[in-house]
């Protein structure tokens, strides 16, 4: 069954240890073309993508997941054969005001079940686990620092710099501390030592900014998810802000009870959602959310109401210049002989191209060479059609 016909044409630890030693909050940055933003939300435990949208139209859903099918009855449709998490009521306004797109069946090129190797791969963009050294974030933000007049703005919303954004590009990265706040004079002393380094001084600078950016907040930790999101589109909006971000949200390893633990996660992620938003004003127009897993989950729950390790999954894509309010899928089906080695659902589309493609579309970028340069050796082209030109 298919979806959308157009499916086929379809030195930063340095400075985080210095800025941590002082107290102060810790985030990773890229300025991109225009005012266009880009912020990544990495679900870090494999997401289930058939709990986030669930096929309901697929008459194999019931023998796999009878016990949780009642959770979607008065749930949002999409494209009809898809019902969306009731947890995620922000994404279902989204969808219904066509700023939120759902890719599903989707899978990176990793087809075995460690969360380190597909995380690893996933963050790299690279052909195999632990094959290159730096992220595809980064690879983007220098591809834009080649074509912009100033560096992109790069910044991680987390303790420390993630792999996505590791590389040869400038990145900063910022997270609330419940450190007490380091003096003025401090922070003073601080520059003046750092002020004659071509390295450090730099990076020393681009945290102060951050700091300024941030302004005051009451916000200890990342715990709190409508606080992270007013705290990511503070340093993300304006002339000044960031242009391309990173935040993590861990939680999505249900391997048992996953009604409670995938709804506690769903709401966490939505509440971002929404706050960041809101935070976001006007810049919505121009900002594009790419929210991914490393991979899926088993189609069949297990003896403890849970699932475990999988492959395929959804991906979500969400802004004011998203195609969106509706599905892409190239949907494999739930029946016998369907499932990938007869336990999960079955990958036909690859998330490298859904990337991609977003990311070309966003910022206006030529599809090929940011395939290329994001996602090398791969022989899928991207998925075009996800951004109104």
């Amino acid at each position: 069954m298919r979806h959308e016909l157009d499916r086929r044409s379809l030195l930063a630890g340095s400075l985080a240890l210095g800025a941590g030693s002082l107290a102060l909050p810790r985030i990773a940055l890229a300025q991109a073309p225009g005012e266009r933003n880009l912020l990544f939300v990495l679900l870090r435990g494999a997401a289930d993508g058939m709990a986030m949208l669930a096929p309901v139209g697929d008459p194999g859903l019931e023998a796999l997941r009878g016990a949780l099918l009642a959770d979607y009855a008065s749930a949002p449709r999409i494209d009809g054969f898809f019902a969306l998490h009731p947890a995620l009521g922000e994404v279902a306004a989204l969808a219904a005001r066509g700023e939120a797109l759902f890719v599903h069946a989707a899978a990176t090129a990793y087809r075995e079940r460690s969360h380190f190797d597909g995380q690893n791969l996933l963050e790299s963009g690279g052909t195999a686990p632990f094959a290159a050294k730096d992220g595809w974030l980064n690879r983007l933000a220098a591809l834009l620092n080649r074509q912009a007049p100033q560096a992109t703005r790069a910044l991680a919303i987390a303790p420390s710099v993630p792999l996505a954004l590791r590389g040869e590009a400038p990145v900063s990265n910022y997270a609330p501390s419940a450190l007490p706040e380091a003096s003025e004079t401090l922070l003073e002393r601080v520059s003046q030592l750092y002020a004659a380094d071509s390295e450090l001084g730099p990076q020393w600078a681009r945290a102060l900014e951050t700091r300024a950016m941030a302004g005051n907040t009451d916000a200890t930790s990342l715990r709190d998810a409508s606080a992270t999101g007013n705290l990511t589109a503070r340093l993300m909006r304006g002339a000044d802000g960031a242009r391309i971000a990173m935040i993590e949200l861990g939680g999505w390893d249900t391997h048992a009870n996953q009604r409670i633990g995938f709804a506690r996660s769903a709401q966490r992620l939505d509440a971002l959602l929404a706050a960041y938003r809101t935070g976001m004003g006007p810049a919505w127009a121009e900002t594009l959310v790419v929210v991914a897993t490393e991979f899926g989950r088993t189609a069949r729950l297990n003896g403890t109401r849970g699932t475990d390790h999988g492959t395929a999954t959804a991906a979500l894509l969400l802004g004011g210049g998203v195609r969106g309010g509706r599905v892409i899928a190239d949907w494999p089906g739930l029946g016998p002989g369907q499932l990938y080695q007869n336990r999960d659902l079955a990958p036909t589309t690859a998330l490298e191209s859904v990337l991609a493609g977003a990311v070309a579309g966003h910022f206006r970028l030529d599809p090929a060479l940011v395939m290329a340069r994001l996602f090398p050796g791969r022989s899928t082209p991207p998925l075009g059609g996800l951004i109104r030109a």
